[in-house]
């Protein structure tokens, strides 16, 4: 996913799912599978449902998404 074309948005996690994947949900009600890349897992290994995340988009594939940030 190339830095120019991607852009942020902000969900929640709706679904705990295994391998380190979740279920997110966009404020505008978009469902999508959301994954924690690289070195950044260990920081994200506590996420629950309810949370509140901001998650980095392709415009290339809407169905899923990469977790930036926990708010």
């Amino acid at each position: 996913m190339r830095n120019e074309d991607a852009f942020k948005v902000e969900g929640r996690v709706m679904e705990v799912l295994p391998n380190g994947t979740y279920r997110a949900e966009l404020k505008n009600g978009h469902c999508l599978t959301a994954f924690v890349a690289g070195k950044a897992k260990k920081n994200f290994a506590g996420l629950n449902v309810g949370d509140t995340v901001k998650l980095q988009l392709t415009p290339y594939d809407l169905s899923v998404g990469r977790i930036l940030t926990e708010k």
